[in-house]
């Protein structure tokens, strides 16, 4: 382990992630009407319409990527993202729009302080992440983003398309360890956000824990001791299911890596106490007896390794 994941999985999930940020403009739009098709535009402008509901092609992006890059008009940089995040949602013009030069110009964006224009910008960025090539230039914006996610308002839509677009980021091994510095704040934001928060985190923290590299420094993080409320039985399943995966998955992990957990120095206080302590342990046995057949499967499979 270590390289990247299998090439099916890491396809399906961050095409996952392009159509989520694609669906939740679709509904800002109203419904299609005649289909998808590609027609000439009489400025950039009109491209940003609400009533065009067509797929850009290579001129006509690059005419937006043009307004979007000259204009200083909040709103019509706002429309031009809109535009920019539907049309990223597919794969053709990913590329093209890398093509063109268009990820630093929408990079950009994402200093705006205009959180809608932020927000936009993000999940531009998410859609065109989807793209393994665009990856390699978008990854300039990971340490920026860390920083915003932690900076901006709780359980906000930036917040939560900052989170998006870095779990898009880490759903390979090649630039988890961008994140390593980040981690505390993760399991931080874990512990106050709320349920999307939570959910959002956990997938992002799913991600790093499948990579071995990334195992000792999840462990030895400080983290509240409120954590282990994740492994109540009440806890929502999609919460719930996730945080014993990522029990799972660190487990795991150890065991590629041929050495038991109790190998490794921990301070007090780490995440490894409070998986490896006695409460976590009363909490699997536990949850091996849960009315969810789920939950019982996954409690009943994690054997601490030490």
């Amino acid at each position: 382990m270590g390289g990247a994941r299998d090439v099916g999985w890491v396809a399906a999930g961050l095409v996952l992630g392009a159509g989520a940020c694609y669906c939740i403009y679709r509904l800002t739009r109203g419904p299609r009407r005649g289909g998808r098709r590609l027609r000439p535009s009489r400025s950039a402008e009109d491209l940003t319409d609400g009533s065009y509901d067509d797929i850009l092609n290579a001129e006509q992006l690059k005419k937006l990527l043009y307004l979007l890059e000259s204009t200083d008009d909040p709103v019509i940089t706002e429309k031009a993202l809109v535009t920019l995040v539907n049309n990223a949602a597919f794969s053709t013009n990913q590329a093209i729009i890398r093509e063109l030069g268009g990820i630093p110009i929408v990079g950009n964006k994402i200093n705006s302080l205009n959180q809608s224009i932020k927000e936009k910008a993000l999940n531009a960025l998410n859609n065109l992440s989807v793209n393994v090539e665009n990856q390699t230039k978008i990854k300039i914006y990971v340490p920026q983003v860390c920083e915003d996610v932690f900076a901006d308002p709780l359980n906000s839509a930036v917040q939560l398309a900052g989170l998006r677009l870095l779990t898009n980021m880490t759903v390979t091994n090649d630039y988890q360890h961008l994140l390593s510095g980040s981690v505390a704040g993760l399991f931080h934001l874990l512990l106050l956000g709320n349920g999307s928060t939570k959910v959002q985190v956990l997938k992002l923290l799913l991600n790093l824990s499948e990579n071995p590299a990334m195992t000792e420094g999840l462990l030895s993080v400080q983290v509240d001791s409120s954590f282990l409320s994740l492994y109540d039985g009440q806890v929502a399943n999609e919460i719930l299911l996730r945080a014993l995966t990522l029990f799972q998955n660190i487990n795991n992990c150890l065991k590629v890596e041929g050495r038991l957990a109790n190998q490794i120095p921990f301070a007090k206080g780490s995440l490894f106490f409070l998986l490896y302590g006695e409460e976590c342990a009363q909490k699997m046995r536990a949850l091996a007896c849960h009315h969810d057949v789920d939950v019982k499967e996954k409690a009943l499979a994690i054997k601490p390794k030490f």
